[in-house]
C-alpha cells in the first residue's frame, strides 16, 4: 500500500514538475483593447485556457480610445490590437507598419450594439428617423473614428447628401450624451449600453441601430508589420486560440439565419465577460456585437473604408487595402 502511495506521489509531482515547465515555456502576448463586451473572444479565451493551450500567456492592456491600441502596436507595447480601426490606423497601415489579421465586432441586423439616439428637441423639429439626417448637426467621439464613418454609411445608404451635414467630434461617448441629452446637438451615435439609460429615462429618442440599416465591418485584429513577418506561427496560435473563443461567443447569442436569439450558454457566457467589464449581465445582454463565428473579415467594407478616407482627404492615395489586410491569415468573409 506504501509502496502504491509513493508511486502515487512521484506520479503528482512528476505532472506539477511538467506543468511547472509548460508554464515556464509559454510565450507572454500583450493584447491591446478596449474594456467592452465586444471582446468576449479574448475574455473567453482566457478564462478557459484557450490561450494557455496554445502556450501563451496572455496580458490584456486596456485602453480608453482605438487610435492609441495602434501606436502601441507600432511601438511594440502591445502584440496585437482588437478594437475598431480608424483612419490614424489606416495611415499608420499605410506607412507599412500595422496589417490586419482577423475580422472583430461587426454591426449586424437584430443586433443593437451601435445605434444613434437624437435629443427630445430635435424629435419635436421632425428628426424622426435616419432618413431626417440632412441638414442635421449630429456627433462622433473623433473625426474619422466610427460612428463618423457609420454616420456617413447610413447617410450613403439613404441618398444624403454628407455633406450638408455637421459632424461634431466630441471626444468620449459621455461628452456625446451629455450634448444630445442637452440640445448642443441634434444626434449622437454610439455604444447602445451608453445611451440605453436616457433613452430608457426620456431623455432622448432612438433613431436605430446601425446593424439594422447598413452592416459593416466595425472591428478588428491587427499586428505590427513585423510581428506578421517574423512570428508567424505566434500569429497563428493567437488566432486559434481567438477562434476558439469566438466559437463559444457566437453559440451563446447567434441563432438560425445568424441572429440575435438567447441560446443555451448565454447566462454563463454574459457573466464570464461581465467579470471584466465592469457591467451586469443584464447590461451586457441588451447590446452585444455580432462576431463572424470563423473571424472572417469583410474584405470589401474594410475596402469601402479606406475608399471613404480617402475621400475625405484623411488618407493618402498611396494607401493600399490588399496590402493592409494580411492575406496570409485573414480569411474573406463571402458576400452577404
Amino acid at each position: 500500500m506504501s509502496a502504491m502511495c509513493a508511486a502515487g506521489r512521484l506520479l503528482a509531482a512528476a505532472a506539477l514538475s511538467l506543468l511547472a515547465i509548460a508554464a515556464a515555456r509559454a510565450e507572454t502576448i500583450k493584447i491591446g483593447t478596449i474594456r467592452v463586451a465586444g471582446a468576449g473572444a479574448l475574455y473567453i479565451a482566457h478564462e478557459r485556457g484557450y490561450f494557455a493551450a496554445e502556450g501563451l500567456e496572455d496580458d490584456f492592456v486596456y485602453f480608453d480610445a482605438a487610435q492609441p491600441i495602434a501606436v502601441a502596436n507600432v511601438s511594440g507595447d502591445v502584440d496585437f490590437g482588437v478594437t475598431p480601426p480608424s483612419a490614424g490606423f489606416y495611415a499608420l497601415a499605410g506607412q507599412g507598419k500595422l496589417r490586419i489579421i482577423s475580422g472583430y465586432i461587426m454591426d449586424w441586423p437584430t443586433f443593437q450594439a451601435n445605434g444613434a439616439v437624437v435629443s427630445n428637441a430635435a424629435f419635436e423639429r421632425g428628426f424622426r428617423s435616419f432618413k431626417d439626417m440632412g441638414g442635421r448637426t449630429v456627433s462622433t467621439t473623433q473625426i474619422g473614428g466610427a460612428p463618423h464613418y457609420a454616420w456617413a454609411l447610413i447617410a450613403e445608404h439613404f441618398g444624403i447628401d454628407f455633406k450638408t451635414v455637421h459632424v461634431v467630434a466630441l471626444q468620449s461617448n459621455a461628452n456625446q450624451l451629455t450634448a444630445v441629452i442637452g440640445g448642443q446637438v441634434d444626434a449622437a451615435m454610439g455604444p447602445s449600453t451608453v445611451f440605453l439609460p436616457p433613452l430608457q429615462a426620456g431623455q432622448v429618442k432612438l433613431l436605430g441601430y446601425v446593424g439594422d440599416v447598413t452592416p459593416w465591418q466595425l472591428g478588428a485584429i491587427f499586428t505590427s508589420t513585423a510581428m506578421a513577418d517574423e512570428k508567424p506561427e505566434t500569429v497563428r496560435r493567437f488566432l486559434r486560440a481567438y477562434i476558439k473563443g469566438i466559437h463559444d461567443y457566437h453559440d451563446a447569442f447567434t441563432g438560425p439565419g445568424e441572429r440575435r436569439a438567447d441560446m443555451p450558454t448565454e447566462q454563463a457566457v454574459l457573466e464570464l465577460i461581465a467579470k471584466f467589464v465592469g457591467q451586469s449581465p443584464e447590461q451586457i445582454k441588451a447590446a452585444v456585437p455580432y462576431v463572424d463565428r470563423e473571424a472572417r473579415l469583410d474584405y470589401d467594407d474594410v475596402l469601402h473604408q479606406i475608399t471613404w478616407f480617402k475621400s475625405q482627404n484623411m488618407l493618402k492615395d498611396s494607401v493600399d487595402g490588399d496590402v493592409i489586410i494580411d492575406q496570409r491569415y485573414a480569411v474573406r468573409l463571402p458576400p452577404r
